[in-house]
């Protein structure tokens, strides 16, 4: 019985020792690094849309065009795993003319093919542009620019959340009048995505279609907390 209460009592002693410990004093404190970096690769967004009669007349007009799209792709060294199908439809169009008096009525059909395509030769996007919508895209619906490897920029990214945290503690410490302790905890938090920021510098070929490629900010983001040294 003796045994008992002592290993207990040690017990106690042991959880009262942790409570204490996780109650020292601490200064948590967020960081945050930014890195601008120029853009390697394109992501356009374009396809053919046809209006017919029928849906088999749109679809076939459809087919048509996108074909010569595919040829051009091919011609300017595109590769397959850069190019992806990215929306497939064919809709009704309605008579927008209808005096409300009967039940509305098809006019005809559109069909829609749009790819998602990556361009890995930023110096040759106007001259793709170009050559795509003269091959017979015409819609188009968005342009990003981006990075084929964007860990080691996100990595310098996390050193200046981390440096950044660190210093933003000291300054605590030294205003508060005490001594920042060892890290006991390190968090991170959401990692941006390349972002456009304002500085655009203008990137195009020859006589192509002129697009600025500008630079892209990557960012990083990381919570810390550090004890109080006595």
């Amino acid at each position: 019985m003796v045994r008992f209460w002592s290993v207990f009592l040690i017990f106690l002693m042991s959880c009262g020792a942790t409570f204490a410990q996780d109650a020292r004093p601490t200064i948590a404190v967020t960081g945050e690094g930014r890195i601008a970096a120029k853009p390697d690769m394109a992501t356009i967004s374009l396809g053919v849309t046809q209006e017919a009669r029928t849906a088999r007349q749109a679809v076939d007009a459809n087919s048509a065009a996108m074909r010569t799209v595919f040829e051009r792709l091919t011609a300017l060294n595109i590769e397959e795993r850069d190019i992806q199908t990215s929306n497939l439809n064919v809709s009704p169009v309605w008579d927008q003319f209808n005096s409300g008096s009967g039940p509305r009525r098809i006019v005809g059909f559109t069909a829609t093919n749009l790819l998602t395509v990556r361009i890995r030769d930023l110096a040759s996007l106007g001259d793709v542009l170009d050559q795509l919508l003269d091959g017979g895209a015409n819609t188009f619906n968005s342009l990003r620019f981006g990075l084929q490897d964007a860990e080691p920029v996100r990595d310098e990214a996390r050193v200046l959340a981390v440096q950044a945290a660190r210093k933003k503690a000291e300054l605590y410490a030294e205003a508060a009048g005490v001594t920042l302790g060892p890290l006991i905890s390190l968090t991170e938090g959401g990692s941006g995505g390349p972002q456009p920021i304002a500085r655009m510098e203008a990137a195009f070929a020859s006589d192509a279609m002129p697009v600025a490629s500008g630079e892209l900010s990557i960012a990083a983001s990381v919570s810390m907390v550090f004890t109080i040294s006595e």
